[in-house]
């Protein structure tokens, strides 16, 4: 039976797969042209106007729209939290938003794809389409890119709807799972594996509304089936967190902890919304059934964004404890996938550097017996700084590369002089076990101490030229302070007054003292340069 229902309907089989095929042959062209289009302004309207949950929700909806993916924008949004370019809370927002432009790629299908039924005059657009690819040369090339891509999507609509059309005599709604809430479930569960297949929500919808403009499914399975793909698109967000920070993995799963719970309501919205259309366009669901479905998507999409967006710092916290933080990690931005994007990941060295230079610094006035501050982990800082030397290295850049050339080389001198000023730490603590003692120098280990602690004040209030500042004074002040201490000393041990060794102990802090203040300095003034370099 059902090698005869192949080769009775072999004709209808090839073009629903040809069809699919060429929506998402079309999909991705679309998809790559806007992101070279428009991918980079839209990333950086992510991080521009994404201060708060309900802006990133505007600019997730604004980008998914216009790139025509919410996968594209949900990955750039883990990437962003990755890079510590937007808070993970604000990150949300974005999800959120992307949920619903998404669903207008569902519209531009029923109403261009169907109503209009375009798919002819899509076809002079593919050739179109190629022959700028072909022919033009950079952003022309690129349109022309675009307009076969977007055309390939309708033409793959028509020959989809075709095929469906051959089937309509064999496959009904009863061939489906019936309309009871474990039927239901049955065809959500259908939806997230043909969404994981296809890795196209997109592409699901225009099957589901297809097979309902046809009528081998009706409106209630159609709806199921919707809901599904919304759980199945998740993946995409989800793969883009392997590897990656523990707040980027929050975002990816926050994707899909979200529309499983708007997938839920969903679930439970279908009857009440049919009863609704029914009430107010009696012949709405019979007479154009696609765009409600289209409507229903959409409306299940923006309810969830409205009941959540109030919740969204609970449901931060939810994720937080979900997804609990293990360990304090200095360098949890440098994500591989920001190599591709080097002024990216410049910032995201930068925010690494930092979060160590702050660390290294409170363990300097810890082991010079300061009160306040505590020790950290100091071969866990090692292993950090020397996973930032590696990821500094696989950033690829040229002397042409003008301000981000510039930010790089400030960051690699930055770099330098704190693997110094950690071997100072880590070698030589002893000299600063010498200092806590020794009564010379009490007032120039608290010198140190008092300038430590206002670096790192003046880093943390984003005062760079004064951190520059104070780090450059207390230079100059502990260099002429010691001067005169060598002198003194050698003299000591040449009367007899304190042995060599123990004059050399003290010769020796002098020096530590010296070099610490000095790459002090130069780490804060790198660092300043890397930050003007960015325009900061």
């Amino acid at each position: 039976m059902i090698i005869n229902f192949l080769a009775e309907n072999s004709n209808s089989i090839f073009e629903t797969i040809g069809g699919l095929g060429l929506f998402l042959l079309g999909i991705i062209i679309l998809t790559d042209g806007l992101n070279k289009l428009a991918g980079d302004a839209m990333r950086s309207v992510l991080v521009r106007y994404t201060h708060s949950p309900l802006s990133g929700a505007i600019t997730g909806l604004i980008t998914t729209t216009i790139l025509g993916s919410s996968s594209a924008t949900t990955v750039a949004a883990v990437g962003f939290v990755g890079a510590g370019l937007i808070g993970f809370t604000e990150s949300l927002g974005i999800i959120f938003g992307a949920n619903i432009g998404t669903t207008i790629t569902g519209w531009i299908v029923v109403l261009l794809g169907f109503k209009l039924q375009t798919g002819n005059i899509m076809m002079f657009f593919v050739f179109l389409g190629a022959l700028l690819r072909l022919f033009a040369k950079n952003r022309v090339a690129t349109i022309g890119y675009s307009i076969a891509g977007f055309s390939l999507v309708f033409v793959g609509i028509t020959l989809i709807q075709q095929g469906m059309g051959g089937f309509a005599e064999f496959i009904t709604p009863d061939n489906f799972p019936s309309d009871t809430f474990i039927g239901r479930l049955k065809l959500v569960f259908f939806g997230i594996i043909f969404t994981l297949i296809t890795q196209s929500s997109s592409a699901g919808v225009a099957m589901a509304l297809s097979a309902l403009f046809v009528g081998t499914i009706n409106f209630e399975q159609a709806a199921a089936i919707v809901i599904g793909m919304d759980v199945g698109t998740t993946i995409t967000a989800v793969l883009a967190t392997v590897g990656q920070s523990l707040e980027a993995r929050r975002t990816g799963f926050s994707h899909v902890i979200y529309n499983m719970m708007t997938a839920v309501g969903a679930l439970f919205l279908i009857s009440p919304f049919i009863i609704i259309v029914e009430n107010f366009f009696p012949r709405a669901l019979s007479a154009n059934p696609e765009i409600m479905l289209v409507a229903f998507h959409s409306a299940f999409n923006i309810l969830g964004l409205i009941i959540i967006l109030p919740f969204t710092r609970g449901f931060a916290r939810l994720m937080f404890k979900l997804i609990p933080k293990k360990k304090s990690l200095y360098t949890q931005g440098l994500d591989e996938s920001l190599l591709e994007q080097p002024s990216i990941a410049l910032m995201a060295v930068q925010n690494s550097i930092y979060n160590e230079i702050i660390a290294l610094l409170g363990h300097i006035n810890a082991i010079l017996d300061d009160s306040i501050t505590k020790r950290i982990n100091i071969k866990q800082l090692r292993y950090e700084l020397d996973k930032t030397y590696v990821y500094v290295d696989q950033i690829s850049l040229n002397s042409e590369s003008g301000a981000q050339w510039e930010k790089l080389l400030a960051l690699i001198h930055t770099l330098d002089h704190m693997q110094r000023l950690y071997e100072r730490c880590e070698e030589e603590e002893d000299r600063a076990v010498t200092l806590k003692t020794a009564k010379h120098f009490i007032k120039e280990r608290d010198s140190l101490i008092m300038a430590i602690k206002s670096i790192i004040t003046a880093m943390k209030s984003k005062q760079w030229h004064q951190m520059y500042k104070r780090s450059f004074k207390t230079k100059n002040t502990l260099h002429k302070r010691l001067k005169p201490y060598r002198k003194m000393i050698v003299e000591k041990i040449a009367r007899g007054e304190i042995n060599v060794e123990k004059g050399t102990d003290y010769l020796e802090s002098i020096r530590w003292l010296q070099r610490v203040s000095s790459h002090l300095s130069r780490i804060s003034y790198h660092y300043e340069q890397a930050l003007l370099a960015s325009g900061k």
